[in-house]
């Protein structure tokens, strides 16, 4: 006995910054995630002319609180005929193939559970690809039509965009040359240029692919209310049913975090190289300064005098946020000692990086929402089609001129923006050669139009 508590201890000892990561991932990534679907519900209706959740809290603020207690204590229903065994463990297995998909990831230079995986891109695509088994599984075992309907949609929406987002992953870690998260982010420090600026037809491709896999609107298919009621999760209510929303939108973050790291420059600022525009780094505490000045105005206008004093509160900590942004920026500039503008780069890296990181995930994030609330749902062979017709050809041959553009890059010893010379006409290629597809799509949709027999009941 004495034995094994030496050594949980020195496990601990030595592995205790990512035990304390993940558990902060763990504990506080659900509470993030309901204030996702906040925001989501507040876009919707500012977008619809309406308010939005008021009741619970200053604006509605407390409002995920209020439905995660809800969902804790609602009756959790099993069917009669369903397989009790799977249809327990399925949203668990989704949920955790999402929370384990977060371990390669880096928020910022100094937040990493899975720190210097040489696999990291791999071991993320791989691991949260899992997912679709809990999806399949908890479909089959509701032993419901409209579930495994909903549970096939999904396996097949997955495999067709997997193959796609693959290519497009490939694009970016050519520029790179490692799928280290760090050295990724790192080859793009040494360029000068985020990877999405030199092949933007590989970040669109993976655009589109991410919102397909996530099973977001306007790719939804697996859950079509009109058709399937809720899809593979019209029999859970309860827990159960948070554990897959859960994952659903833990995977949004995964897909965003992916996208940010090998397209969007990850935890480093625009331009990062660029001395002249380093005034970009007071953005930050100026933003957080703004927001913290709106909740001071709005106090006053608080019906209630707890609402004042959260609104109070909110902006307290607002205010202490932008002095932790501010005071690494300061400590770098000339004025101060360097051994001090030393000491304090690593926290103006971690502090600044996760930042930034952070704020490119909700960007990403907040496109995914813009998407659902604007464009219609498409029919289940439309998206079949954009997959394997249209996305996958052209995401293999932009992998394929990407890499000409390359070759060519090397024997002209193009680096850094100079490469833009190579990649850019690549693109235009790309663009063309889509357009082609879609001109090739459109004449033989035509030609079956035109040949089929008129339905006289459409």
């Amino acid at each position: 006995m004495q034995g094994l508590t030496q050594a949980t201890l020195e496990f601990v000892k030595q592995y205790w910054a990512p035990l304390v990561c993940g558990l902060a991932i763990v504990a506080v990534l659900p509470l993030i995630v309901g204030y996702v679907v906040l925001v989501e519900r507040k876009l919707m209706a500012d977008m619809q002319a309406r308010l939005g959740p008021m009741r619970v809290g200053p604006h509605g603020l407390l409002q995920p609180i209020a439905d995660a207690v809800k969902l804790l204590i609602k009756e959790d229903i099993i069917p009669d005929d369903a397989d009790k065994l799977v249809f327990w463990l399925a949203p668990v297995l989704s949920v955790g193939a999402a929370l384990l998909a977060m371990a390669g990831l880096a928020i910022g230079p100094a937040f990493q559970i899975a720190k210097d995986i040489n696999i990291g891109i791999l071991f993320v695509v791989g691991v949260s690809a899992l997912g679709i088994f809990g999806i399949v599984l908890g479909g089959w075992a509701s032993n419901s039509h409209y579930s495994l309907m909903g549970a096939l949609r999904s396996s097949a929406q997955l495999v067709s965009y997997e193959t796609a987002a693959g290519m497009a992953l490939v694009c970016g870690l050519l520029f790179a040359g490692t799928l280290n998260i760090t050295s990724i982010v790192q080859a793009q420090h040494e360029q000068g240029m985020w990877f999405g600026l030199l092949a933007p037809v590989a970040f669109f491709v993976y655009l589109v692919a991410s919102i397909a896999e996530t099973n977001r609107a306007p790719f939804d298919l697996p859950e079509a209310e009109s058709e399937l009621v809720a899809g593979y999760m019209t029999e859970f209510s309860g827990f159960r049913w948070s554990l897959y929303f859960l994952a659903e939108y833990t995977n949004m973050i995964v897909v965003a975090s992916v996208a940010t790291t090998l397209f969007l420059g990850g935890w480093l600022r625009p331009f990062p190289r660029t001395h002249w525009l380093d005034f970009i780094d007071f953005l930050p505490p100026l933003l957080l300064v703004a927001i913290g000045v709106y909740c001071l105005m709005r106090t006053p206008k608080q019906p209630a005098r707890v609402q004042q004093l959260f609104m109070l509160a909110v902006a307290g900590l607002c205010f202490t946020v932008a002095v932790v942004l501010a005071a690494p920026v300061l400590l770098r500039t000339p004025f101060v000692n360097p051994s001090l503008a030393s000491a304090a780069k690593p926290f103006y890296e971690g502090i600044h990086g996760g930042f930034w990181f952070i704020f490119k995930v909700s960007a990403y994030l907040y496109f995914f929402m813009w998407l659902r609330f604007t464009i219609p749902r498409y029919r289940f062979d439309q998206l079949m089609r954009l997959g394997w017709h249209f996305l996958i050809p052209l995401s293999i041959i932009n992998v394929l001129l990407i890499g000409i553009a390359m070759i060519a890059g090397s024997y002209l010893h193009l680096e850094g923006g100079w490469l833009l010379l190579a990649t850019i006409p690549a693109s235009i290629i790309a663009l063309i050669v889509a357009l082609f597809i879609l001109a090739m799509e459109q004449k033989s949709e035509r030609q079956q139009a035109g040949g089929a027999t008129p339905d006289p009941y459409a």
